[in-house]
């Protein structure tokens, strides 16, 4: 049993940093620097001031942790995508059907590392929304908007699993992910109040990563405690949580479907 486990906690961690390394290994260090830092600022500087330009300065907070927090989609989605995805288009997808090695440990050591970038991302865009934005986080609980950002990224990662097993299957995977990445900025709330949606809209997006951890994040900020946002939160663990199960099922699927008709790699 130890044996067992020993085994699964290297192939997690071999997984999580060698998946990483091979998402980023055609960049320099300097590139993926900039990536993580301009990135978010450019995004954040475009729709913060077309928000208080269209609207009124005083909801410059809304826009600032609304977008903050949907920099996560960059790893959850793109890099989880990059991550599964990937593996057809290097030819090592093969290896991975071919193997023993338990699917759930894989799953979950390629979803590690883009969780703890994309954290990573959300922290720099509030750092920009600070520095540079007069974000105001004197009544903010640090450690419930920690919570906040992780559990977000973790649900968004969610999501990107399931678009990652549609890149096992159609070559257009980039045109989805975009496709998804800016529909989430609409959906989200990340930048029109949910109140101002259309029903059906409001319907889809309580069905999305990110909604309620820009809603929690967003009363933190405003002063809230960890208790009054802990409803949201474990909603979106939750929704997070049901876009893991649904891409290991569909990774599950296609796995049976590649060998039973020989279709590996060919799709």
């Amino acid at each position: 049993m130890m044996k067992n486990l020993s085994n699964n906690l290297r192939l997690f961690w071999q997984g999580a940093v060698l998946s990483y390394v091979a998402l980023f290994h055609w960049m320099r260090p300097i590139q993926y620097m900039a990536s993580k830092i301009l990135m978010p600022l450019a995004q954040m500087f475009f729709f913060v001031y077309l928000g208080t330009y269209a609207t009124s300065a005083d909801n410059k907070s809304f826009y600032i942790v609304g977008n903050a927090l949907q920099i996560a989609a960059v790893s959850g989605i793109f890099g989880m995508t990059m991550s599964i995805g990937g593996d057809r288009d290097n030819g090592t997808l093969g290896y991975i059907f071919g193997t023993p090695a338990n699917r759930l440990i894989v799953f979950m050591g390629r979803a590690f590392m883009n969780i703890m970038d994309g954290a990573l991302g959300v922290v720099i865009a509030f750092v920009w929304g600070v520095l540079l934005m007069g974000l105001d986080l004197s009544h903010t609980n640090l450690s419930a908007l920690a919570l906040t950002i992780l559990i977000t990224t973790i649900s968004t990662c969610g999501l990107g699993l399931l678009m990652g097993c549609l890149a096992l299957i159609t070559v257009n995977v980039m045109f989805v992910n975009n496709f998804v990445y800016f529909l989430l900025l609409l959906f989200s709330g990340a930048n029109i109040p949910l109140a101002q949606l259309p029903i059906w809209i409001r319907s889809i997006s309580y069905a999305l990563p990110l909604t309620r951890g820009i809603l929690a994040a967003r009363e933190i900020v405003g002063g809230a405690s960890f208790v009054d946002v802990s409803p949201l939160l474990l909603g979106e663990l939750g929704i997070g949580l049901m876009y893991f199960v649904a891409g290991y099922l569909l990774f599950a699927v296609f796995e049976v479907y590649a060998k039973r008709r020989g279709t590996l790699e060919v799709f």
